[in-house]
């Protein structure tokens, strides 16, 4: 990995999620953008070519988790991606085999997260 810090998008509908969220990942290193919800997130994710890396909440208004992961894919965006989910995420996992990867909000989120990112940064990287 270069001395530049990676550029991760945090999408969430909920401005505070996003911002623990951005947290997490910022104490691991990263830059971090915010975008509150998926319609925010499609915008900055066009104007923003640093962006390497998506984590999305699932469950917000108009555009979900995994609708924004389709859409993404649909026009071409190809960094990895990482679903957040309030619920078990073994089942997403299963409906949505191509996303990068599937992670609960929980309590272990703060360890998990950090080294999901770091990994697949790795293989993109």
């Amino acid at each position: 990995m270069s001395d530049t810090p990676a550029t991760i998008l945090v999408v969430d509908d909920d401005e505070f999620t996003a911002e623990l969220t951005g947290m997490i990942l910022e104490a691991a290193g990263y830059d971090v953008v915010i975008a509150v919800g998926g319609l925010d997130a499609l915008d900055k994710i066009a104007a923003d070519l640093t962006i390497c890396m998506v984590v999305s909440d699932m469950n917000m208004p108009f555009i979900d988790g995994a609708q924004l992961f389709e859409e993404l894919r649909q026009q071409g965006v190809t960094q990895p991606f990482v679903l957040l989910s309030g619920e078990d995420s073994a089942p997403l996992r299963e409906a949505y085999p191509d996303m990068d990867a599937v992670l609960t909000k929980d309590g272990d989120l703060q360890e998990t997260l950090p080294e999901i990112v770091e990994a697949l940064l790795s293989r993109v990287g």
